[in-house]
């Protein structure tokens, strides 16, 4: 128990996860793939209509038209596993709930690949060309790409405290009791 001075591993991984921008050459397994995306998909959405889906993306080719298409492209492209996650319009039934289950959903994944031994970063500035990015992907415009997962093991043991948080009384509006 926390309070305890004992953690959780699922509290342990959640106060160690931290956003990793460079990646060793391994690759990722298919296992290991599947593993993350389960993760994902076991997220909380609104009548349970799991409005995410996901593209597995590990050929260079495509990783090259995706990097091109963000300020971030060199983590893409050096990423052994890149995941775009879409929304299905189709399936909506509350645009911000549903947006807020994908949310869930990316954290689940990266929350997942840390408990797996991967590092990974979660890029939103590549929402901005989002249109090409579906595109490139062939995909129908029913899907709506919500964020750009790069995933790997990372190239280094990252060092050092894990980036400041701000204190929890500046996050507290007001306290009933």
């Amino acid at each position: 128990m926390a309070t305890q001075g004992k953690f959780s591993e699922a509290y342990e991984l959640i106060l160690t996860r931290k956003s990793i921008r460079e990646f060793s050459d391994e690759p990722v397994s298919d296992e290991t793939v599947k593993a993350i995306l389960m993760a994902g998909r076991q997220a909380p959405s609104g009548m349970n209509n799991q409005p995410w889906r996901f593209v597995i993306v590990q050929g260079q080719d495509t990783k090259m038209l995706l990097a091109g298409e963000t300020a971030y492209g060199h983590i893409i492209a050096h990423a052994p596993l890149v995941i775009p996650v879409f929304i299905d319009q189709e399936v909506i039934y509350d645009t911000l709930k549903d947006h807020l289950g994908i949310g869930a959903c990316i954290e689940n994944m990266l929350l997942a690949a840390h408990s797996l031994g991967l590092g990974g970063v979660w890029l939103g500035e590549i929402l901005k060309n989002k249109e090409a990015v579906r595109k490139h992907l062939g995909l129908e415009s029913r899907y709506e790409l919500m964020a750009v997962l790069a995933l790997g093991y990372p190239k280094r043991k990252e060092k050092g405290p894990m980036v400041g948080r701000k204190p929890l009384n500046e996050l507290i509006l007001k306290k009933f009791v």
